[in-house]
């Protein structure tokens, strides 16, 4: 007689139960890495504005920019996000020059939204509304913490 080769049921159920335990330790830590990489992602964008707003209030402060383009109360700050992505005319360049700061405003990775929080000079530093007039600092609407403790939204 011939003997037949092959896997018999129960060495295919030992293995089906050790590749799913082994699945089951991989997860949480594939989870744990696209958490860490969206939270690098969203430091990097606040930086990207945060640099942009900088570099506008710079401009303004060394007259590239007219002050009298901007609100009186602006304190030197872009009025919107949108104006560091559609630029402002350069001071005394009659050819319409504009200066840019951003080349598009970043998506927020923990909402998957360009909306930001904003603050401007004038608000509180806790502030959860923005009193508009002009951007002095931006922040993620997405509430939670990260994994070091800290909320999202005091980054």
């Amino acid at each position: 007689m011939q003997q037949e080769r092959g896997y018999t049921f129960i060495e295919l159920l030992v293995v089906t139960t050790i590749l799913v335990i082994l699945a089951s330790a991989v997860m949480p830590l594939a989870q744990v890495t696209a958490r860490r990489q969206r939270e690098a992602e969203l430091r990097r964008d606040l930086r990207e504005l945060r640099t942009a707003i900088d570099r506008f209030k710079d401009a303004v402060d060394q007259g590239q920019i007219a002050a009298s383009d901007l609100e009186p109360t602006s304190e030197g700050y872009p009025p919107s996000l949108d104006t560091l992505v559609e630029g402002i005319s350069a001071a005394g360049d009659a050819t319409g020059r504009k200066i840019k700061f951003l080349r598009r405003i970043p998506v927020d990775p923990m909402t998957n939204s360009t909306e930001w929080g904003l603050r401007s000079y004038q608000d509180k530093p806790d502030a959860t509304t923005w009193g508009g007039g002009n951007v002095f600092d931006v922040y993620t609407t997405a509430d939670g913490r990260a994994l070091d403790g800290t909320r999202y939204r005091e980054w």
